[in-house]
């Protein structure tokens, strides 16, 4: 079993930023890969954000590319999502998850993964 919080939600005007936290624990936090999805309202929840067991392989949604960086600390047992250049399209409930199988296959699809965490609102104003 893993366990997932994030924070770091919030308002923030568009232009600004913004860095979420995902803590993990029950697991090995370095055996796993984390991701960060998203969902606005009426919408499907989507991928964003993806980072290896190492740290040095990520890969990103192409509406996010250069805009959000995925991050881990394996100290902390945390995986960061720095977002920058907010958009109002951004808003959305994020919510990160995790794989413990290790393979980076199929990583923006919702199926692969079993853990999520309960998922931190952030809104965008104009």
């Amino acid at each position: 079993q893993v366990q997932l919080v994030e924070s770091g939600g919030g308002l923030v005007q568009a232009g600004g930023s913004l860095r979420l936290s995902c803590a993990a624990s029950g697991r090995t936090f370095s055996s796993l890969i984390m991701v960060w999805f998203r969902q606005a309202p009426g919408k499907a929840r989507e991928f964003i954000a993806g980072i290896s067991r190492t740290g040095r392989g990520t890969y990103y949604a192409d509406s996010v590319k250069g805009r959000f960086a995925v991050s881990r600390d394996d100290a902390k047992n945390t995986v960061y999502l720095q977002m920058n250049s907010l958009k109002l399209e951004d808003t959305a409930v994020y919510y990160c998850a995790a794989d413990p199988t290790g393979s980076f296959d199929f990583i923006t699809v919702r199926g692969k993964y079993d853990y999520w965490g309960q998922g931190t609102q952030v809104t965008v104003s104009s």
